[in-house]
């Protein structure tokens, strides 16, 4: 069953802007586990731009939990490379407390857009 759905949609450009301009906010928002590649590379802004949207949509399936923060979610590559969530904080005492038991997540980027679907379901 579905606990929760979220979804976020991110300008690339924008998001570019915003990090170039103010260069601290990628700790902020990112673990460094989600600033680099496996093989250690630096993530790309478009990358990235769909890994903040995950991290929004994850808060709005949940109903955004007071005191959410950026870290609360982290997205990580799985062994198969696809992209999983790791919940914490406040993020994840509210999936403990709904039940959720799994996390699904799909990340896109085209041109300009970054987007990311996020499903919190339970058993």
């Amino acid at each position: 069953m579905i606990a929760g759905v979220g979804t976020d949609i991110v300008g690339v450009v924008r998001f570019e802007h915003a990090v170039t301009r103010t260069p601290g906010v990628l700790p902020r928002v990112f673990t460094e586990a989600e600033r680099v590649t496996r093989s250690g590379a630096p993530r790309r802004p478009r990358s990235l731009a769909a890994r903040f949207a995950a991290k929004e949509a994850a808060a709005k399936a949940l109903g955004v939990p007071r005191g959410w923060g950026w870290h609360d979610t982290e997205v990580v590559a799985g062994p198969n490379g696809r992209p999983l969530l790791r919940v914490t904080g406040s993020l994840g005492r509210a999936a403990e407390q709904q039940g959720v038991t799994a996390w699904h997540v799909s990340l896109t980027h085209d041109a300009d857009l970054a987007a990311a679907i996020v499903v919190a379901e339970v058993s």
